[in-house]
């Protein structure tokens, strides 16, 4: 007998509207999208956008504007601002959404483990004692316990954490 788990909030996935070429440079320059996108903040070097596909609710990217797949490549500066927004989302997670601690983590190229290789991104993924369980660690299958949309609402509305100027 087969094990089924259904996954119907994945059917845009599959049937979805699919963008050429880059995805991350598809939100990057549709700035007028944002909600749809799901992103959560934005400036003139990074935007910071909820993971589609999270390891764990409230798992969300920090994605230069500027398109490469080579950190070695990026400016400087550029840099440092995501090392700024890493750490206010970390802050952001910890106080305003209950984070015990925080995954920070980049997968450089395909055979590092990143899905879009073509594009650097720095993932924050929010941890919990025991959010693991029997079906993460024996199935290799992840439950999503929360509904995608009501996090992404929850952290849009404390996106101040993000902006310099509202610290």
């Amino acid at each position: 007998m087969d094990n089924i788990l259904y996954a119907p909030w994945r059917t845009e996935y599959i049937s979805g509207e699919k963008c050429e070429g880059c995805v991350f440079c598809h939100i990057s320059e549709n700035g007028e999208r944002d909600e749809e996108h799901h992103v959560l903040y934005r400036d003139e070097d990074c935007f910071v956008v909820m993971n589609l596909y999270p390891y764990t609710p409230g798992h969300f990217m920090i994605i230069p504007h500027h398109h490469t797949d080579a950190l070695e490549a990026l400016d400087a500066n550029t840099w440092l601002r995501m090392s700024a927004l890493a750490q206010r989302g970390v802050r952001l997670l910890k106080e305003s959404f209950g984070a015990h601690g925080v995954n920070i983590g980049m997968n450089l190229g395909r055979t590092a483990g990143a899905g879009i290789a073509e594009h650097i991104h720095l993932h924050l993924v929010p941890r919990w004692e025991r959010d693991t369980n029997f079906i993460t660690s024996i199935a290799q299958t992840r439950v999503y316990s929360t509904d995608f949309e009501i996090i992404y609402r929850r952290l849009k509305e404390k996106s101040y954490y993000f902006d310099p100027v509202k610290e």
